[in-house]
């Protein structure tokens, strides 16, 4: 009797173990596997101008006048990387690199990069991310090894529109994932050309938002699945849910940093943009979208946003 009571003891963690293991192995690939359509330049286009029908002739004219450009670089890690570049005239090293949100690419967020280039004068560079758009990967990776490829990228950027004479002064704004990678690279040592940060609802950490997100989608608890699949990540990744901490880098930012929420947004919880603006010393603001879902600020309110981060940026 005693023996059968261990042999299903000890099927029954076997089954649970199993059971974990596939669920992580489910969560991580549901999570952190790539769109599969993610090259298709065109489908962006199209849903770019679905979205916000008056971008079609400013970017349309501009791709017949081979003005927008594509350049690639090779990561340190030997993958090659994508973004979407366009000069400003009169930008004088003003610079801004913008950077899209989950499973979207550079060329979904030129409503952006119109803001910056046409209304307040900025040269412009968009990068697909790590697993987006153009460039490599796997995995995404929700911003954490994001934020060094974004330092390359701003790098490359303050090179290609230095103006002698002039110094070079680089904005960096993220949207959603985007906002996470702008808030994760916030805290490493920065070379002295970043001068500021736009962060536009952005979570406070991997761990945070994803629990959010099991807990809306799949009505599930934390424990144990987010554990073990973060596990799983940081073997597979080389990254765990917890170390990917906005709200841990941004308490070692010294730039001055723009925060943006909407007050309708579900997707990342309006309540995290409070958390991150207190964590933050020094120079910030905060602005709230009102009515505004999930990275629908600009669109709910572009004249309003357009004037917040003009006046950031020309501090």
């Amino acid at each position: 009797m005693k023996r059968r009571i261990v042999m299903a003891a000890a099927a029954l963690a076997a089954i649970v173990v199993l059971a974990l293991a596939g669920g992580s192995f489910y969560m991580l690939g549901y999570s952190l596997d790539p769109d599969p359509n993610r090259a298709d330049t065109d489908s962006a286009y199209a849903q770019l101008y679905s979205r916000m029908p008056d971008m079609r002739p400013w970017a349309d004219s501009l791709r017949r006048c081979g003005l927008l450009r594509d350049t690639f670089v090779a990561m340190p890690g030997g993958e090659r990387h994508h973004a979407l570049w366009l000069r400003a005239d009169s930008a004088c090293g003003r610079t801004a690199v913008i950077v899209h949100g989950y499973k979207d690419c550079a060329v979904k967020f030129l409503y952006l990069g119109r803001m910056y280039h046409r209304d307040l004068g900025y040269n412009i560079l968009l990068p697909d991310l790590h697993a987006h758009g153009l460039s490599d990967g796997g995995s995404i990776g929700m911003g954490w090894n994001d934020r060094l490829d974004v330092m390359r990228w701003a790098e490359v950027a303050e090179r290609m529109f230095r103006v002698a004479g002039h110094e070079s002064r680089v904005v960096v704004h993220g949207v959603s994932m985007g906002a996470a990678t702008v808030m994760c690279m916030s805290g490493e040592p920065l070379p002295a050309y970043i001068k500021c940060f736009v962060e536009d609802c952005g979570y406070t950490s991997v761990w945070d938002e994803f629990a959010c997100q099991l807990r809306e989608q799949f009505g599930l608890p934390p424990f144990p699945l987010m554990y073990t699949t973060s596990a799983l990540c940081g073997a597979v990744n080389g990254w765990r849910f917890g170390e990917a901490s906005p709200l841990a880098q941004v308490a070692r930012c010294r730039r001055p940093m723009l925060f943006i929420h909407g007050d309708a947004d579900r997707f990342v919880p309006t309540e995290m943009v409070y958390s991150l603006y207190a964590a933050k010393p020094g120079p910030k603001q905060l602005w709230i979208g009102r009515g505004s879902a999930h990275a629908m600020s600009y669109a709910d309110h572009p004249v309003e946003y357009t004037r917040v981060v003009a006046d950031f940026v020309g501090r």
